[in-house]
């Protein structure tokens, strides 16, 4: 621990304000506020292997009901153009309604970090609703924007949706040939094995609450932080891969809807930074009868490629609860806020995790 010890010493002397996206030149000691966290929801149906699609086939499937969400993000990794589609199937013998609630999707680009924030924006806009009836057993393929699900060579497709089904739905996630008839396709089509990383699969309580232990006090707590998706602080969720029975890992996140409150005693400036490299998203903030969306960052498509890595003195020391404010860190603004104030937040597909959301007193105090 006397490493810790050292950077106390070095940096708790003194407090500064910094602008956005901002370094400062002498390094500030910033302390990790705790905070309760609690999942609960539905169900949520993660497709992201193989993520190179280099093969027409099924990507994932799972039969769900009740609340639910699905996420997907894969690439043409084929030199021709490819269709993607969603179809969900009545496994009951009644009929079955399907309420798409939320959700969001951007256009296929080769822009990972375009695909990514786009996305992440009109999800946390909430502006895609629709309904869908299906009879006993039927199946429908659902395309809310048709021309976002042609892809071309290199292209990314990403999106997210909640929906609510009043009885068992399986699902099914789908690269085929741009002409071929979806549904006709779907009855020969093969699963496909996932790539290395081995990211999707079905996961339980698909949305986590972290509220604040306490109010922040900046003359009590310094600048203070709370961890999103270092699988310490923050750990990541497990499930399992329907499509074998095997246990999986969602590293990341992703797809897991955070709700984060805090509470201030004086007026507090929050921002995000990003600790694990380039970063674009965006989140949704409420506050007392306002609310509204946010892009992390706002100016730029991203942000975080000069954030230098950590030594592993420093990680450990965040690992510990103590992290620093050093020249390099980049900083997104979500607002000043005094009291009551909570944000929505998803990691976006394409972006590196962890991040730090960091409190401070506002210039205004």
């Amino acid at each position: 621990m006397n490493f810790i010890k050292k950077l106390l010493a070095t940096a708790i002397s003194f407090l500064t304000f910094l602008p956005v996206t901002s370094a400062e030149k002498i390094s500030t000691v910033m302390h990790k506020l705790e905070v309760d966290s609690q999942d609960s929801g539905g169900t949520l149906i993660f497709s992201d292997s193989p993520e190179y699609v280099r093969k027409n086939g099924i990507l994932y499937t799972d039969t769900v009901s009740g609340d639910a969400r699905i996420l997907f993000y894969h690439l043409n990794d084929t030199g021709v153009r490819k269709r993607f589609a969603i179809i969900f199937e009545n496994t009951s013998n009644g009929n079955a309604s399907i309420k798409i609630t939320r959700g969001g999707m951007s256009e296929p680009n080769r822009n990972y970090f375009r695909v990514g924030k786009g996305t992440q924006t009109m999800y946390m806009q909430n502006n895609f609703k629709d309904k869908i009836e299906l009879r006993r057993y039927e199946r429908k393929v659902y395309q809310p924007y048709e021309k976002y699900f042609l892809l071309n060579p290199g292209q990314l497709i990403h999106g997210v949706c909640d929906f609510i089904s009043n009885k068992p739905v399986k699902i099914y996630l789908m690269m085929y040939p741009e002409n071929a008839d979806p549904l006709l396709f779907l009855d020969r089509a093969e699963i496909l094995p996932k790539d290395e990383y081995a990211l999707r699969g079905t996961f339980k309580n698909m949305n986590r609450t972290l509220t604040l232990k306490k109010p922040y006090d900046w003359k009590r707590d310094g600048l203070g932080y709370i961890l999103i998706g270092d699988n310490v602080n923050d750990k990541f969720k497990r499930g399992i891969d329907a499509t074998d029975g095997s246990e999986v890992i969602n590293y990341g996140n992703y797809g897991i809807n955070y709700t984060i409150n805090f509470r201030t005693k004086s007026l507090t400036r929050f921002c995000l930074s990003p600790l694990g490299g380039q970063y674009a998203g965006a989140l949704r903030y409420k506050y007392g009868n306002s609310s509204g969306v946010i892009q992390t960052p706002a100016r730029k498509l991203y942000f975080g490629d000069r954030t230098p890595p950590e030594p592993p003195h420093v990680m450990l020391a965040r690992m510990e609860g103590i992290s620093l404010m050093t020249e390099g860190t980049e900083l997104s603004e979500l607002g000043s806020y005094r009291g009551q104030v909570s944000f929505e937040y998803s990691p976006p597909g394409a972006s590196n995790l962890p991040v730090n959301i960091v409190l401070m007193p506002s210039k205004s105090n």
